[in-house]
């Protein structure tokens, strides 16, 4: 588990990139912060490497012998579970789609955005594909983005949508404030602001609460947001 942007226990990432400027950084930076890093230039040597099994592995859309996605569909044909976050060229496209990608993040990035996807991501794994907890009148399963209630109704929710439930769940009855969630769900992102976090709160509790206006599961505290589970 991550504490601090540290790690307690060494995770084992891969990283597929094709510019090796940007691959040796990206493993010397990932090393510095505690994790065992592997690399490859390719979708073909990503693909044997992987073998190996890691804990989170991040992909390249766009490599030299393939297409990033492509790659994790290979990855999730053959077994492998562990999160992908797809590094793009823009902030265009969808947050994951149907070749198994769990994050995209948009080049270039700060280190402080993609410590924050990476723990995300390994929180939501450790709770394991078919694992929920109760949030209000709902199960949520944070793997799935879903929260679903005892009449089959399911709720989809955004990466940051779940992040958000799924960092205020893990606070339990402490409040916590807007910088502190802004800094855990969207990391060292400049062009991101309080301001945002209340935009999706917003969003957020216009999905969940029966009146949004009188939210009784999200709720407002002085300096910062609570979850009533």
């Amino acid at each position: 588990m991550l504490r601090g942007g540290k790690l307690s226990m060494s995770k084992h990432v891969l990283v597929v990139v094709a510019d090796p400027a940007l691959r040796r950084s990206l493993g010397e930076q990932l090393a510095a912060e505690g994790f065992s890093v592997a690399e490859a230039g390719g979708a073909a040597e990503g693909l044997g490497r992987a073998e190996a099994g890691f804990d989170v592995m991040l992909l390249d859309a766009e490599l030299p012998d393939g297409d990033g996605r492509v790659l994790c569909r290979r990855l999730r044909e053959c077994g492998q579970t562990a999160p992908v976050i797809l590094l793009t060229e823009s902030e265009a496209g969808p947050e994951a789609d149907d070749a198994g990608v769990d994050d995209v993040l948009a080049k270039p990035f700060r280190l402080g955005t993609l410590l924050a996807r990476l723990r995300a991501q390994l929180r939501r794994h450790e709770l394991g594909p078919a694992a929920a907890v109760a949030v209000g009148p709902y199960s949520f399963h944070p793997a799935a983005k879903i929260l679903s209630d005892g009449r089959g109704r399911r709720i989809h929710l955004t990466e940051k949508e779940t992040a958000i439930l799924a960092f205020l769940h893990r606070a339990g009855s402490r409040v916590v404030a807007r910088e502190v969630l802004l800094h855990e769900v969207w990391g060292y992102n400049p062009e991101a602001t309080t301001h945002t976090v209340e935009t999706h709160v917003y969003r957020l509790r216009r999905k969940i609460e029966p009146d949004p206006a009188q939210a009784r599961i999200l709720v407002t505290e002085p300096g910062g947001y609570r979850l009533v589970t």
